[in-house]
């Protein structure tokens, strides 16, 4: 069955209906043009979108003013969506040439039925990875060899007999797009669109076990502990045993079926979880049983366009320094106490990616493509750079007319050996100067990039639109 969204598709990721299915109507829109869209959502587009927000003004009680960031760190795990449980990693050292090692295609891309949404994760010389059709692959880190494959992709008819015809939230072909990977103890940890959570030996790539949900996920996993913690379609958090995939607890937030199409996925620090929800709300509960903590909905009461009606809270929430970091759609970006949940400051920046709080800065990245860094104290704007500055392009249209504005999509960013690294839609890598926000270098990635570089030992990895991994040292 089907239901009709007031939705538009935006960061370059499709929406899609948490409900059986996905509205299959073509948006009447260009790619990026210049009218907001208020359309149904059509499966497997991207859509860019003009920013509604205001640009940050700087502080001028900044201006001038230098602010401190630790030096690299080596990392020799990168085991989570965000490089470890808390999504917190401040300053790496990765990729310190700035040139292509080497690409390897691992599956399928992104395609009208299928979307490439997972984060690359890395332990013991290996990087995992899930492709456009619910494949995982083991590659070498070093050299990009293929080590293993396999699948949580669920047949046909085996979803007729186990769904009784409904479908997994991925329309008929592709099936059950979405999901993302994390590693720990030598075992993977696989969720996905088909309704299903998978473990499989990290070496062997032999599946462990299989747990059935009740609907598709579309974020990534975390792991600590001895559980596993993903949000399905729906707003449940889900706690597995890491042991069995037996799910030892639950929490439901409010049901919003518009959402982003990014592989969002919960922090964890020490004893609490901090869950995010296409709803707004942002919750931290007990890992021990999932009670509830506190809850904040990082949504603005007035709202200036039918795009920040999407509440969803895409990019990752960060706990750094016993605070929560956490942006929404809605164009609230906030930071609380984990404790409590008392926020400490909030600013009008809306936004799909993670924050990056790094010494006493936190950068940024907006909807818009405006790269901002922060006073991490106070919440005062250091300045602001327009990454598009120089990219925005016409495209498209018939004998002069017609033509649509096209601004590339940004995620990201990570600061790897003094260079502040993000990537685009427009298939770059592009570096900057983290203090004074220019450009330094750029590299050609074959394809379109949606999903924030990772780092591990020593280099960066992004997986690209198209399915290729490619490996920056």
């Amino acid at each position: 069955m089907t239901k009709t969204l007031k939705v538009a598709l935006l960061s370059g990721l499709a929406l899609t209906v948490a409900s059986c299915g996905t509205v299959r109507n073509a948006l009447p829109f260009g790619l990026g043009g210049d009218k907001e869209p208020v359309a149904t959502a059509t499966e497997g587009q991207r859509v860019s979108i003009l920013e509604f927000e205001q640009q940050l003004a700087p502080s001028a009680a900044l201006s001038g003013r230098d602010f401190f960031l630790p030096g690299p760190q080596a990392v020799t795990t990168w085991s989570q969506p965000g490089g470890n449980a808390e999504n917190a990693v401040e300053h790496v050292i990765a990729a310190p040439e700035f040139t292509v090692a080497w690409r390897r295609d691992i599956g399928a891309g992104s395609a009208n039925d299928r979307q490439v949404m997972s984060p690359v994760v890395a332990e013991d010389g290996k990087l995992f990875v899930l492709d456009g059709e619910a494949g995982v692959t083991a590659v070498d880190a070093g050299t990009g060899a293929v080590l293993w494959k396999a699948s949580v992709k669920v047949e046909e008819a085996d979803r007729g007999r186990r769904f009784m015809g409904i479908g997994l939230g991925g329309g008929s072909g592709g099936g059950g797009f979405g999901g993302g990977v994390a590693v720990s103890g030598g075992k993977v940890f696989v969720s996905s669109g088909y309704r299903v959570m998978t473990a499989f030996d990290a070496n062997t790539g032999a599946e462990l076990w299989r747990t059935a949900v009740d609907l598709p996920i579309h974020g990534a996993p975390t792991v600590a502990g001895q559980r596993v913690y993903v949000v399905d379609v729906d707003n449940q958090l889900m706690a597995f045993n890491v042991a069995n995939g037996q799910q030892d607890w639950s929490y439901r937030g409010i049901t919003e079926p518009a959402r982003i199409m990014r592989a969002s996925s919960p922090a964890v620090s020490g004893g609490t979880v901090v869950a995010p929800f296409s709803s707004g709300q942002i919750v931290a509960l007990q890992a021990t049983n999932g009670q509830p903590v506190w809850e904040q909905v990082l949504s603005r009461t007035s709202r200036t366009s039918a795009l920040s009606e999407l509440r969803d809270i895409a990019g990752r929430p960060v706990v750094s320094r016993g605070q929560v970091y956490a942006i929404s759609q809605s164009g609230v970006m906030q930071v609380m106490d984990l404790r409590s949940g008392q926020p400490k400051w909030s600013l009008p920046i809306v936004g799909v990616n993670q924050p990056l709080p790094v010494g006493d800065v936190v950068y940024v990245v907006s909807q818009a493509g405006e790269l901002t860094v922060v006073n991490r104290e106070t919440g005062q704007v250091y300045w602001s750079r327009d990454l598009n500055e120089g990219r925005v392009r016409k495209e498209g249209g018939f004998l002069g007319f017609g033509k649509r504005t096209v601004r590339p999509v940004w995620s990201g960013p990570i600061l790897a050996s003094n260079r502040l690294v993000l990537v685009n839609s427009d298939g770059e890598a592009v570096a900057f100067d983290p203090k004074t926000g220019a450009q330094t270098g750029s590299l050609k990635l074959g394809s379109a990039a949606y999903i924030a570089p990772a780092a591990y030992n020593g280099a960066l990895y992004v997986l690209t639109d198209k399915g290729q991994l490619v490996s920056i040292r």
